[in-house]
């Protein structure tokens, strides 16, 4: 693969992260972003806490002997077939062992299961050319629609 530490364009380039994709319900995100940003900021560029939420899916298992719901959910059967609902939340982070162990201590801490999915990927971001006066008409500062409705 190519080293794109060597990458070197006009308009940026791209670092090396670890991107966590974690399964969870979609009202714990804030809770889980909340507590991994007490020991990591992630950081995008001059931003902190980003984080990619998908649209809302669903998430399905068979609980096997022995598990927690069998252990907690009275009347429920080993084997059954349970769905949720679940989204994805996507975070980056620098490719630090320390980091990654903090980041998910914390995860782990804040997750609604004792077992979460949870997905590690090496990746490359981008890091943009920052320039905050561009005139770049396509800019949401110089498009004329401004920013996008904000959800929260």
């Amino acid at each position: 693969m190519t080293d794109l530490r060597r990458y070197k364009a006009k308009s940026g380039t791209f670092l090396p992260v670890w991107t966590l994709e974690i399964q969870t319900l979609p009202e714990d995100t804030d809770r889980i972003l909340d507590e991994v940003q007490k020991v990591h900021p992630m950081s995008f560029g001059r931003y902190q806490r980003n984080a990619s939420i998908s649209a809302v899916g669903m998430e399905t298992s068979q609980p096997e002997p022995g598990s927690t719901t069998t252990t907690h959910v009275d009347g429920f059967e080993a084997g059954e077939t349970e769905t949720y609902p679940m989204v994805e939340l996507k975070i980056s982070i620098e490719r630090d062992l320390g980091i990654l162990e903090k980041v998910m201590d914390a995860v782990l801490h804040a997750h609604h299961y004792e077992e979460p999915v949870i997905f590690l990927r090496e990746d490359w971001a981008s890091r943009a050319a920052y320039d905050p006066e561009s005139d770049n008409p396509n800019r949401w500062w110089n498009n004329g629609r401004g920013l996008p409705q904000r959800l929260s």
